[in-house]
Order: structure tokens, then C-alpha cells, then sequence
């Protein structure tokens, strides 16, 4: 029963993860949409040879390395804290209502939440109006204004938007630990910090090491709609990242085999990374995906 009830979630996988690897042949050719797959004219490396001389290429590569980066340190730090946080909390009705305040953010698309973003943002936002209260700055600053600025409004945002829902999953690791091992560590006299570090935290660690294997498959998957919505052309330099890349010169500049082979590269380091995640974590000892 459990074979079958997975068919259509196999049949997804092929259907939308299997089959579009034909398209990859467009990264070899000359594509143009007027003509058949495989009436293309082919160029073999052309299009690798051109991306890697391309400067804008090493421009969002960078930006999107940093970005996967913020976002895997501070989504993996802050959601293990919350959970550690909610977990310590003995008032149900209170814990409850931080689980659903927390929640909420995540079900916000990201159209509703990037014009959040910028409307706390803007000159009149209430970021600024704080800031101007406290004394800490003379006058209102233009933050999506300035590109050095972009990295960090970003990974706040993302923190906002998915710490809650990241949660989770190490809300249920920490179910899973044995209840009697906290009354041992206590009646040997633990305090509530030890406790977390000597049980709470080694009970996390098998769901925290598959969870960051899995994620570095995706550094280079630094999202699409907040840069694209929270992006300008005065933070274009640090907000462009692979998956904008890929849209500018395949749909914009009708390049698509440029386009194809910036997305084909994009798998294949994440595909390294994950198999080398994988096998440290199997050297070491740890939880690994086989």
C-alpha cells in the first residue's frame, strides 16, 4: 500500500525532474523556438566558453554563493534557537501562540511580503522612523538604495519569513529524545543549559546533519522572488543572482542556449556539493542520505 501511495509522487519526479533533462541539449546549440529540438544548429562548448568569459557571469555567481551562504548560516542558526526556545517553554498556550506568530510569515507569498519589506524600508518606513527616535542616524536612508546593504536585508527577511516553519522538523527531533534522559541529567543536579548542550543538541544532530547535506545541494539556489522583487537597478550588482541571470539572457535576450548552459552548471556543482557533503558526513561518522 505504501509502494503504491508513492507512484504518483514517482511519476512527478520523472514527469518534472527527468524529462526536461533533454532540454539540456540547448546548451550545445544555437536555439531557435521556430524549429525542432534537434534541427538546431550545434556548437558544441560555444556557450560554456562564452559564459565563463562573461564578467556578469562571475558577478552573480558571487552574489549567489554569498546569498545561499546568509541564508544556510542564519536560516540553520536561528531555527535550531527558536526550537531550543519553544522546546524550554512550559506555558502551552504561550509556546503555542510564539509557534503560530512565527508560522504566519511563511504562508505570505513573497509578493505580499517583498512590498512588506519595502514599505518598512522606504524613507517614511517605520525602520527609519525608529532609527530617527533613537538618535542613531540624521536622516532617512534610502536602504534598497544601496547594494552594499542588499545581503544583509535579505537574509533578515528570509529569517523573518521561514524561521518559524524551519522549526519544525527539530521540534520533532527533539520529541523524539527519551524524556528519562532529562530526569537522569536532573537529578545529577544539570542545570538547564547543560541539559540542552549534553542531551537536546546530540539528540538534534543526526536531523541537523542530513538537513545541512541536503541544503548544500542547493547553494546555489539563492531563490528568485525576493531578489527579483526586492532587486533594483541602484542594488542590481549584489541582488542579480544565477536564476535572474538565466531569465535576462534566455527570455530577455532570447539567448537560450547561453541561459541553458548557466542553468546546466548550476545542477551540476549542486550535485557535487550534495555527493560531497554526503561522503564527509559518511567519513565522519554522521547521519548521511545513503
Amino acid at each position: 500500500m505504501l509502494m503504491l501511495m508513492s507512484l504518483p509522487f514517482l511519476a512527478w519526479v520523472i514527469l518534472f525532474k527527468y524529462v526536461p533533462l533533454w532540454g539540456w541539449t540547448i546548451a550545445f546549440q544555437k536555439f531557435k523556438p521556430a524549429k525542432d529540438l534537434f534541427d538546431q544548429k550545434w556548437v558544441g562548448l560555444d556557450n560554456f566558453k562564452f559564459l565563463f568569459k562573461e564578467e556578469a557571469f562571475y558577478l552573480v555567481l558571487r552574489n549567489t554563493i554569498v546569498m545561499s551562504s546568509i541564508n544556510l548560516v542564519l536560516g540553520f542558526i536561528t531555527a535550531i534557537v527558536l526550537a531550543l526556545l519553544l522546546n524550554e517553554l512550559r506555558n502551552v498556550y504561550f509556546k503555542r501562540t510564539v509557534q503560530t506568530i512565527s508560522y504566519l510569515p511563511h504562508f505570505i507569498s513573497w509578493v505580499v511580503a517583498a512590498n512588506i519589506v519595502q514599505t518598512a524600508l522606504s524613507p517614511e518606513g517605520i525602520v527609519n522612523i525608529l532609527l530617527l527616535k533613537l538618535q542613531l542616524i540624521d536622516q532617512p536612508i534610502l536602504w534598497l538604495g544601496k547594494g552594499e546593504y542588499f545581503w544583509g536585508i535579505l537574509g533578515v527577511s528570509e529569517i523573518w519569513k521561514n524561521v518559524g516553519w524551519n522549526t519544525i522538523i527539530y521540534l520533532a527531533a527533539i520529541l523524539t529524545i527519551d524524556p528519562a534522559q532529562y530526569e537522569a541529567a536532573e537529578m545529577d543536579g544539570a542545570s538547564r543549559l547543560q541539559r540542552i548542550w549534553h542531551i537536546t543538541l546530540p539528540g538534534m544532530r543526526p536531523v541537523i546533519v542530513i538537513l545541512l547535506i541536503m541544503n548544500l545541494g542547493f547553494i546555489l539556489e539563492s531563490g528568485f522572488e525576493p531578489q527579483y522583487l526586492l532587486g533594483n537597478s541602484m542594488n542590481v550588482d549584489y541582488s542579480e543572482n544565477l536564476d535572474i541571470f538565466v531569465l535576462k539572457y534566455g527570455m530577455q535576450m532570447n539567448n537560450y542556449g547561453l541561459a541553458t548552459a548557466a542553468g546546466m552548471f548550476k545542477t551540476v556543482v549542486s550535485f557535487i556539493f550534495l555527493i560531497a557533503a554526503n561522503h564527509i558526513a559518511k567519513r565522519l561518522g554522521q547521519s548521511r542520505l545513503y
